[in-house]
């Protein structure tokens, strides 16, 4: 079968729109900002054809990413770009075969593993902070709520005032892809979060007095809100690094030394930029650790973030060794 020529920006739009029926928009994007940096990268190599693209090329690539991202990320990458060449073959771009050389980078078990959460002391301190100086405010509402949880910042966002039942109380998670809010695991993360009558509290006074009284796109009532509609992942992702500076609740107290006049992390766009603020998956991370190291029973915390068991001990339980020990006392019995 002969090649067709074939510019490696229009295969990536191809496969695009060969993988959009089949995925999340999440993983769309994340399909399109890996292969636009590929793509990127041939165009500084001069390759303007995929019958060009050959082994040696791949692995340059390969080794580019390495020497810019962690290995677990080059990993993902490279099965992405694995994807890719497979669908090119498909369509007569590059040669039969060329996929096989695309060589995925190894990874240990460690590289696979990330550490960064918030501590339960972390937290707690955080949310009097917030409690005191910020009530039912936006930011108020979102780290309570991913704290106290657990949930994933797509379950949050996903939430609608009707999901919110201040009688049990309790939220509920539900998969709704064709109006705005897919779920990560679909119907399979559908379920409702039990939470306490303080929680819920905060969440009316919110609804009462913070939340704009807008709707979204799809003639939906959100949660959580901005001026314009349904808050964005982006948005939420800047209440959790602004608010898990250290400096921010503790007083303006910096644990690294640094002076505010000086300090790159302290406006709204660059506080990821503090290495003392964590994103909003440490959260949930946190939550995991902190709800086992109380007693909660590992199906019972697993149910209630919509995690496996092989998942939660291996990336979201980080109890120490003693901490480990101390949940087993009361099941110890001298035989």
């Amino acid at each position: 079968m002969s090649l067709k020529q074939t510019p490696p920006h229009e295969a990536k739009n191809r496969f695009l729109n060969d993988k959009k029926p089949g995925v999340t928009k999440k993983t769309i994007k994340n399909y399109r900002t890996t292969l636009r940096q590929f793509c990127d990268w041939l165009d500084e190599q001069n390759l303007t054809d995929l019958n060009e693209l050959d082994s040696e090329l791949i692995q340059r690539y390969k080794e580019h990413r390495l020497s810019k991202v962690k290995v677990i990320t080059a990993r993902q990458d490279m099965m992405t770009v694995k994807q890719f060449i497979e669908f090119c073959e498909h369509i007569a771009a590059v040669p039969r075969g060329m996929s096989d050389m695309v060589r995925i980078p190894q990874t240990s078990e460690n590289d696979e593993i990330c550490d960064d959460l918030l501590t339960r002391d972390e937290a707690l301190e955080l949310l009097e902070f917030l409690q005191k100086y910020e009530y039912a405010t936006n930011r108020h509402v979102t780290l309570l709520i991913l704290w106290k949880t657990g949930m994933r910042m797509s379950g949050l966002r996903a939430l609608d005032i009707d999901d919110f039942d201040d009688g049990r109380p309790a939220l509920r998670l539900r998969h709704r892809p064709t109006r705005g809010t897919p779920l990560k695991n679909k119907e399979k993360s559908e379920r409702d979060v039990l939470i306490t009558s303080e929680v819920a509290d905060v969440i009316c006074n919110y609804i009462e007095n913070s939340r704009e009284d807008v709707t979204d796109e799809h003639g939906r009532k959100p949660l959580l809100t901005s001026k314009s509609g349904r808050v964005v992942e982006t948005t939420i992702q800047r209440y959790v690094y602004t608010a898990t500076r250290p400096c921010y609740y503790n007083g303006g107290e910096c644990p690294f030394d640094r002076k505010p006049e000086d300090c790159e992390a302290m406006s709204w766009n660059t506080s990821c930029k503090c290495p003392g603020s964590v994103s909003p998956h440490a959260l949930r991370r946190g939550y995991v650790t902190a709800a086992r190291n109380a007693g909660q029973p590992k199906d019972v915390t697993g149910e209630r973030v919509n995690m496996s068991g092989k998942v939660l001990d291996k990336h979201y339980d980080k109890g120490t060794s003693a901490e480990k020990a101390e949940r087993r006392r009361n099941h110890i019995r001298d035989i």
